[in-house]
């Protein structure tokens, strides 16, 4: 069986829903990308967290990535717009830096039975968790009003301190705040915006040294150093994985054609 991704717009503003299904084997590294999600894998809620550098799943027959009996095994989540989690969780993002952290650990546990067994429960379980997450949000605290005006700024290749300035804010102040909602500070959110920015690029075809300038690099070599820091392979090697069915999401899921993931 092929591996097959697909996402959608959620209801849940600015976030994706999607879900992946593919053999069993293994599985490609995750690259950052600003989000945060909450999966369904395995039967199991999880936080996958934001994620500074490329990060690699265990292999799908130990970490409990559910099976239709086949061999084949499938994931599910939401994957929500940079800096609005950490209300819906109540968690700062900085706690789940580059970490994996199943939903009890957070949340009290006999509620996440409880939620479990309703998401198992349903006719579309992706649907109910969903529906799970647009319940939580309204009776959350509001994100950050800030988050989105830094994200935008960010991703326009706006510079850390044109940021701070448009949206009233000191360098110290702007990084703690990033740090609560994107579990980083400003600049490394830029660097992995841009490296999306610059992965969808050449995922469309660009040249790598168009790219490179359209994304703010100095030059070519400027941007293959950030693709290998941030993603342990080159330009290159990125998108040979690509051409063989590469897995990028939180379990390791195939990459969309989108700018995000």
């Amino acid at each position: 069986m092929d591996a097959r991704y697909e996402e959608r717009a959620s209801r849940l503003g600015g976030a994706v829903v999607w879900t992946w299904t593919g053999p069993r084997g293994p599985a490609r590294p995750v690259l950052p990308d600003g989000c945060m999600d909450l999966l369904l894998w395995g039967g199991t809620l999880v936080v996958a967290g934001p994620d500074t550098r490329a990060f690699t799943p265990e292999g799908a027959d130990g970490n409990g990535i559910g099976a239709d009996g086949t061999g084949d095994a499938s994931c599910a989540g939401i994957r929500f717009a940079p800096g609005t989690a950490p209300a819906l969780l109540g968690v700062p993002a900085r706690e789940l830096r580059d970490r994996r952290v199943p939903l009890d650990a957070l949340w009290p546990g006999a509620r996440v039975r409880r939620l479990t067994e309703r998401i198992d429960a349903a006719a579309d379980p992706v649907a109910a968790l969903e529906e799970a997450a647009l319940r939580r949000a309204a009776g959350a605290q509001a994100p950050d009003p800030l988050t989105a005006a830094v994200a935008a700024g960010l991703r326009q290749g706006r510079s850390v301190g044109e940021v701070a300035r448009a949206v009233g804010l000191g360098a110290r102040q702007l990084h703690r705040r990033s740090l609560a909602a994107f579990g980083y500070g400003p600049k490394t959110l830029a660097r992995i915006l841009r490296l999306q920015r610059a992965l969808a690029l050449v995922r469309a075809g660009t040249a790598y040294a168009d790219a490179a300038y359209t994304v703010g690099c100095t030059d070519q070599a400027h941007l293959a150093r950030e693709v290998r820091e941030l993603t342990g392979t080159t330009l290159g090697g990125y998108l040979a994985g690509i051409g063989h069915g590469a897995e990028d999401a939180r379990s390791g899921t195939a990459q969309p054609s989108g700018d995000g993931r």
